[in-house]
């Protein structure tokens, strides 16, 4: 059901639970509109209610069970919660949204300012759930801590800016990534957190099945060439990408890359931070590589033609060139590229593996539900803040270029799908039916890349 969330917080989660009743909007006459449990009396609470909160209540019964649910995924209280308010003091507030951020696996936390109000919600899972409201009163003083917190300007509002936080708690290390965007209702704020006491994956840890693995390792191994990794934002493009530099991180080579942002560091790798407003972008730093020595280049994203042209003479003289593209499929890189004005022939020439990806919510293990066929379907639990899911995977689409391939480059050639079928070199498509066969997710989660 719709909840209104500047209705539930008029209780803390103890109070919410001690009542048995889940507010959730209000009336035309201003009375606060709450589900109740079936058979409970709440006589006596709707006149507590009104002496210490000063509101007059309506009470619509519903299951237990329904209730239970719907009390825990509305106030998904962690450790940190302490009574399920925002403390008001800002240094504590941010503090509190961080831990509380963290708790719940959230990858950022969106603050975004309306005329009443300012909503703040959390990417789980690649999904934003609305975790609290305050007053747009008390925003003003919230994105100036932000700021102060960030090094960032406090007196410029009209411009956007990006910095960066370095906080410490229970021994939990975040490298937090600030975003200040101004709208027509004040600015609105992203804090990317990356936790800089977390384990990188391992490239057998990334989610490819074994023949998967076995091209990608190979097409790595090339002492020159170029490899490209597609997927739309935030389908863990990055991470193949880390995993793949600590792979070939021997200690023998010079590894140089250029990322905006650098989103990990790693020891005995050259990483450069693109830097644009002083003209550091993703050419100039390319010509400065080469005269480095590298034997591995790493480009955050090939974004234009100039780039690409870059990363091409790169990996024809000598270099394994790794970089990021936005496309739809691994062989979409083939035409993104050439839309950029690289020749087929030279892509030929180039390209040793095109790889696309995209992450997957995997089904909760506490609470997933067999539908009878021998898949599953999403439950809801504690354990998933009754989501169904719990944790993404990848799945990929490697296709290395083989000599008949780079033919079909060099012809121009759009659809290879009969080569991928007769090699058996599976798609997004197969990867994402495979996940589902194995009853790690749900059909409802992989139909767009079915479809």
């Amino acid at each position: 059901m719709n909840i209104n969330t500047e209705a539930l917080q008029v209780f803390s989660a103890e109070e919410a639970l001690f009542y048995r009743l889940l507010p959730y909007g209000y009336d035309d006459s201003g009375a606060l509109l709450c589900l109740g449990e079936e058979g409970m009396d709440y006589d006596a609470a709707t006149e507590e209610i009104r002496m210490l909160f000063g509101k007059d209540i309506r009470v619509r019964a519903v299951g237990r069970e329904e209730l239970s649910k719907l009390l825990l995924t509305s106030y998904r209280t962690t450790a940190t919660a302490a009574h399920g308010h925002l403390p008001k003091d800002t240094a504590e507030m941010i503090s509190f949204l961080i831990e509380d951020a963290h708790g719940m696996r959230a990858s950022d936390i969106h603050m975004e300012p309306s005329e009443q109000k300012c909503r703040i919600r959390y990417r789980v899972d690649g999904r934003l759930l609305e975790r609290h409201v305050i007053p747009s009163t008390d925003y003003a003083a919230l994105v100036n801590r932000v700021k102060i917190m960030s090094s960032l300007d406090i007196s410029e509002k009209r411009l956007p800016q990006d910095g960066r936080i370095l906080y410490e708690s229970a021994g939990v290390r975040f490298d937090i990534r600030t975003s200040i965007l101004p709208t027509i209702h004040g600015e609105k704020i992203v804090l990317r957190l990356l936790t800089m006491n977390e384990r990188h994956m391992s490239i057998s840890e990334l989610g490819m099945d074994t023949r998967q693995q076995e091209d990608y390792v190979k097409a790595i191994s090339h002492p020159h060439g170029m490899i490209l990794i597609s997927g739309p934002t935030g389908s863990g493009k990055s991470t193949t990408l880390y995993a793949t530099l600590e792979r070939l991180n021997r200690g023998d080579n010079n590894i140089l890359t250029i990322e905006d942002p650098v989103e990990y560091t790693l020891d005995g790798i050259n990483q450069v931070q693109l830097k644009e407003e002083i003209g550091l972008d993703f050419p100039s730093a390319l010509r400065t590589f080469l005269r480095q020595d590298p034997d591995i280049i790493m480009l955050g994203e090939i974004r234009d033609e100039e780039t690409a042209e870059m990363a091409v003479r790169s990996s024809l003289t000598g270099h394994l060139v790794l970089s990021t593209l936005h496309t739809n499929s691994a062989w979409g890189c083939i035409t993104r590229m050439t839309d950029m004005g690289i020749h087929p022939y030279l892509l030929s020439e180039t390209l040793v593996a095109c790889v696309a990806q995209r992450l997957v919510r995997t089904l909760c293990p506490h609470c997933r539900k067999e539908t009878g066929d021998g898949h599953y379907a999403p439950g809801g639990c504690t354990h998933c803040f009754y989501t169904g899911y719990l944790g993404r995977r990848a799945i990929y689409e490697v296709i290395p270029i083989v000599p008949e391939l780079a033919s079909a480059i060099k012809n121009g050639v759009t659809d290879i799908s009969d080569y991928l079928k007769q090699h058996h070199i599976r798609t997004l498509r197969d990867s994402a039916l495979a996940l589902y066969e194995q009853g790690e997710t749900s059909l409802e989660e992989i139909l767009q890349l079915v479809d």
